[in-house]
């Protein structure tokens, strides 16, 4: 096959034609199916490397427990106060409840999810780096899944290309101004291949360097503060600006910006990494 059949061939990414199925009762939405998967692949990462690490894997699922419903809400609360939107009275009151339509923002999601996991952590007496540096790349792999649910919703996408890559998008959901045969930025894919080789790059290092405890965490708050960046410069849904950048935009550089400050003070606090390593120190000292 030529170049030019081969640009032929692969002209645009369609989208899909339908986010959701109906089975009797019940209807499974696409978006939070990939929610669910993502859940469920970042628990079994993190309980593979905090086994590595010493630690005991079944307290993953326990932490699971607390960090995946604060996860839910602090992605709601974010996303309500930042679009608010149709959340004020009445039928847009009852929506506030309605997870399952969508509405949900990673950053808010991310951090209070981190308040869920550190509660059950100190509720067992475990360490936090040794359980954080484990989630790390697992957490960019989740999200990276997640991100397919804005491919199946036709949204949040980029501005218009001509790249081979483009996004078709249903007539009925471009934005007014656009042909309706205008092809997008498919910004799921550019963040979720990002947040992928992220992962990757964490797991690698991770291999090869002696890090302290903390630091990959911050690692992972730093790359994907980096990515997001760049992605919200590339969006065109609407959102709150400030000073020529989107507020989450401004919220990136700020998330850089602690997973700098954050990874740097890791690194001279010297704290293990390895569940196993702090007990060997505990039994040196003793």
């Amino acid at each position: 096959m030529n170049g030019s059949a081969l640009a032929t061939l692969w002209a645009s990414i369609p989208s899909p034609p339908v986010n959701q199925w109906q089975v009797g009762p019940l209807t499974f939405r696409a978006y939070g199916l990939l929610i669910g998967i993502g859940m469920i692949v970042a628990v079994l990462i993190t309980r593979k490397r905090y086994q590595a690490r010493g630690g005991d894997p079944e307290l993953v699922y326990d932490v699971a427990l607390w960090a995946i419903p604060f996860g839910i809400v602090g992605a709601r609360v974010y996303h309500m106060i930042t679009s608010p939107q149709g959340y004020a009275s009445g039928a847009g009151f009852l929506e506030t409840f309605k997870i399952w339509h969508g509405g949900m923002a990673i950053m808010g999601g991310i951090s209070l999810g981190v308040v869920g996991g550190w509660i059950a952590l100190r509720r067992h007496g475990a360490r936090v780096a040794p359980f954080v540096d484990s989630v790390a790349p697992a957490l960019l792999v989740a999200q990276a899944i997640g991100r397919l649910g804005n491919w199946f919703n036709q949204e949040l996408f980029g501005g218009p290309t001509t790249l081979p890559w483009g996004l078709e998008i249903a007539p009925h959901r471009v934005p007014a101004g656009y042909p309706v045969d205008t092809l997008f930025h498919p910004t799921f894919l550019y963040e979720g291949l990002w947040n992928l080789s992220m992962a990757a790059l964490i797991v690698i290092l991770d291999r090869r360097i002696k890090f302290k405890g903390g630091q990959l965490i911050w690692m992972y708050v730093a790359a994907y503060g980096v990515g997001r960046f760049i992605v919200e410069n590339i969006r065109i849904d609407v959102a709150k600006v400030f000073f020529g950048l989107r507020l989450n935009a401004w919220m990136a550089l700020l998330i850089i910006a602690i997973g700098i400050i954050g990874f740097l003070i890791a690194g001279k606090r010297q704290a293990a990494t390895n569940v196993q390593c702090h007990e060997m120190e505990e039994d040196n000292v003793e």
